[in-house]
This record gives structure tokens, sequence and C-alpha cells, in this order.
């Protein structure tokens, strides 16, 4: 049981957590949880219109004068699971397994994003044998699906000018800046139409890929099933074959390269031992491609009852060719800071959905404001040129890094004080809220902390054990060793 791990506070926290379904825009269960946290406790809690929380405990004894801060964290959880586990997000807890040093899930994410955060938080608030000034425990909703959250808190509701965010993946590194990101959809309008009649029906299905955060793994070569799934439809799209769509879907999330996808497909009966050599020929391409870099990849052919319609030919070939000429991937990298990724785009999913409609869902981010603006356009244009509706959400900025951080230096310092090893100070191309909180606060004084994790927004999501130790000790200290005074 992840109950008997040490540190045993923010472990008994953190199954908590597992056992609370909170799937991002429903963490109406994870929310009651917390206010009654804080009725037990006897601390303030307050709520705003969105469903943030914020729960203050005031300074310990002969801390009065030590700087508020504000711990942060998000309380929803990405949900993806294998296609062969039954797992009820809105319903069923969270299992958990520990393999070695890591926990995770039995085929489902594992919510460590951002629950080991929260567990943090609580661990704090409960606790009564760590020396601290006064704390504002910030938890905000639906961080996963357009930081929201964070988006509509208002700029009244925290006090302090110190913000500690625990929504970071790798122990022994401090986060400074991120990127930032919007979301593009576009909108394929199709009609039904009749099944043409001598035709081999089937179902490809990519499978078996990583998947991961479209983010932070963007570079690490991961297949995209959507783009894999396109590559094969676009070979067979040929008149000759005669192909025709009745169905397809893949990915879910548009922070999540997708791992599946899937078509179901007909082509002239004739043709029928044509697309099974076809199909492997592709797929032994597509696996020596991702040898090294995502070596489980499948894809699979079966045969398939006459479907009862199939979508008109005319949208069928727009939607395969935007789909196919859609980038996915690293636009490009850095000059500031060597190895980062600067700007990216993730070909999220494709869905159908009511009123014979086509969903496509991306994602572009980049910590430079006019690359993101530049990519986005480039994604809309390809969908608006095959007669797609394209639209976008407000996305969230960037956070500027500042090294000259008064809450950055003193962090450095307790590092190398505990491990005796200089702590890495990143900037990372995922999106924190942390740029939304210096929008509302400028005057913020800004880091972000937390233990290693692998596979975020997958189901193989998992969390290094003796790394949780490790960003406990230190968040601890840095509480600790504050010094008096409004700044750092």
């Amino acid at each position: 049981m992840i109950t008997d791990l040490q540190p045993s506070a923010i472990w008994h926290y953190f199954y908590q957590i597992t056992q609370i379904p909170r799937p991002s825009k429903k963490e109406g269960k994870v929310l009651a949880y917390l206010l009654d946290f804080a009725r037990q406790h006897n601390l303030e809690a307050k709520q705003d219109k969105a469903g943030n929380i914020v729960i203050t405990k005031p300074s310990t004894p002969g801390k009065e004068d030590i700087p508020t801060v504000i711990l942060q964290s998000h309380v929803d959880m990405v949900c993806e699971k294998n296609s062969d586990v039954t797992h009820d997000f809105d319903n069923d807890p969270i299992e958990t397994i520990i393999d070695g040093d890591w926990v995770k899930a039995n085929g489902t994410t594992l919510g460590a994003d951002n629950g080991i955060g929260v567990a943090a938080q609580l661990a704090i608030l409960a606790a009564d044998d760590i020396a601290h000034g006064k704390i504002e425990a910030l938890f905000t909703v639906d961080e996963e699906t357009g930081l929201t959250g964070a988006n509509s808190l208002a700029n009244d509701t925290l006090t302090g000018n110190i913000l500690i965010n625990l929504d970071t993946e790798e122990e022994g590194e401090i986060y400074i800046g991120c990127a930032g990101g919007k979301g593009t959809k576009a909108y394929f309008k199709y009609k039904e139409k009749e099944v043409p009649k001598d035709y081999f029906w089937f179902k490809v299905q990519v499978k078996g890929l990583r998947g991961g955060h479209s983010g932070s793994d963007i570079d690490k070569k991961l297949g995209n099933a959507n783009k894999i799934l396109v590559r094969f439809l676009h070979s067979i799209a040929r008149k000759k074959y005669g192909m025709v769509l009745s169905e397809i879907g893949g990915g879910n999330l548009h922070n999540a390269i997708p791992r599946e996808a899937h078509a179901v497909v007909g082509v002239k009966e004739k043709y029928k031992e044509d697309i099974r050599v076809k199909l492997n020929t592709f797929l032994a391409q597509v696996q020596d491609e991702y040898k090294h870099s995502d070596s489980g990849i499948n894809i699979q052919l079966e045969s398939m009852q006459i479907p009862s319609k199939r979508i008109n030919r005319k949208t069928t070939e727009k939607l395969i060719s935007a789909l196919y000429a859609c980038p996915h991937g690293v636009i490009g990298m850095s000059y500031d800071i060597p190895g980062l990724v600067e700007t990216s785009t993730n070909l999220a999913s494709v869905k159908m959905i009511d009123n014979h409609i086509i969903e496509v869902g991306s994602s572009q981010r980049s910590s430079v404001e006019s690359q993101k603006e530049y990519v986005v356009n480039m994604v809309s244009s390809v969908f608006e040129l095959a007669g797609a509706k394209v639209t976008h959400n407000d996305g969230y900025p960037a956070w500027q890094p500042n090294p000259e951080s008064g809450i950055l230096k003193l962090a450095e310092k307790e590092y190398e004080k505990l491990f005796n090893k200089s702590a890495k100070v990143k900037a990372i191309h995922a999106g924190l809220e942390c740029g939304l909180f210096l929008e509302k606060y400028p005057h913020l004084d800004m880091i972000s902390i937390g233990p290693d994790m692998t596979d975020v927004h997958s189901p193989d999501e998992k969390m290094k054990i003796s790394s949780v130790g490790k960003f406990w000790d230190f968040l601890v200290k840095i509480l600790e060793n504050l010094p008096a005074g409004q700044t750092v």
C-alpha cells in the first residue's frame, strides 16, 4: 500500500486523492473533500465561482514576519486508459501499484499530475511540526483542458508575493518559465451516403504507442496515432481502390499525444488481399521509423460487417488530405535556452460527434507569443483550405523566466544544502498556470518544483517514490528558511 511509504504525511494524502474521482470539469467531489479538510483543521477556506479554493493557514509562532507563501496545485487529472481496461473515471478510484521505486496505476493514468502537489499542500496545512510564515494554499480547477480555473481567478483573491507551483515532473529541477499555448479545433460537416456494393469492409487500428505529454514529450519522436493512421488511409485513397470511409477516430485530449486511432474503411472486393499486403508493408516501415523511440507500435486489420452508412467522398478526401498536411511535432527550438523546444503543435484528436460533424482537436505551444500565433495560423490555414470551420480557445500566456528571482536564489541555496549538489534551473515547453497568475498578480515571485514523473497523460504514468521524499524535504526547507521581510 502506498500509505506505508515515507514520508507518511504526503503519501497519506496522495492515497486519499487517488480515491476521489476528479476528471477535468468534474472536480466537485475533490473540492468538497478540500472544504471538509479545512473545516476539520479549523482553517479558513474560500471558494470562487469557478470552483478554485484557497485555504489559509496562519504563521507558526515566531514566524509572523515571514512573507506569505502561496502553494499552488491543480485538482483535476487527465483521464486516459488502455482500451482493454474497464474504468469509470467519474466514479471509480485509481488503483495504485508499487513497482520497485515507482508508483503507477493499473492501466490508467495515475493522477500524480497534479495529485502529488495537492497532497503536499494538504500535508503542510495539516502539519504541526513545520515552522513557516502564513500559507495560502491555492487549489485550481480544470487545468488540463484549458487552465480555466487559473484564468478565472480574480486579481484580489491572493495576498502573498511568493508563489510555489507544485506541478513540476522532475526532481532536482526548478522551473522558472514555461510556454504559452492555444487550442485549435476544426469541424468537417459530412453527408451520409449509401454504401457501395461488392466492397470489402475492414477496421484498421493503430495501437501500442506510448503517448505522452504534448509539451514535455513532443521532442521525443513519439508516434502520433492519428498521423500514422492517416498515412495509411492516404496511401489507399487512390481511385483504383475506390476507398470509402464509414468511421474514424483517434486520440482524446488536447494535451496528450494520441496513442490509438482507428477507421472503418471499404475498398473494392478485388483489392482485399492488396490492402492486407500494403498494410503489412506500411507497418514494417513505421516500425523501423520508430524502433528507437516508440517500439511498441502495432497496426491491426480486421474484416467488418457492412456498415449502414458511409461518409461522402468529398468530405473524406478533404479530411484525409487536411489531416495528412496538418503539422505535428516540434516547429522550432529556442536559441536563448539550449535544448528547449520553443514552438510545437500536437494533432491531438479526431472525433465523430453529433449532427454529422467530425471534430479535429489540436494544441499549439510556444514560449514566444508571435510564434504561437504563427503556428496557430499555420494549422488553421490547413483546415480552412479544406473547407472546415475553425475555432480557437482563449489560450494562455507564456511565463517569462526571471533569473534574478529571490525565491529562486533561496531555493537553489536550500537544495544545495540538502543534497550537496546544485539544482538545475530550467524553463519548460509544457504549460503551467504561472503565466496566468503573473497576468493578474504582476508582482509575484514564482518557482515550480515537484518529484520525478514519467509518461504523464498516458496509462504508463508513474512517479518515483524516492523522489517524493526529496521533493517534500525541499519544500519544507524552503518554507522553514524564508527570511523575514516583504521580499526574499
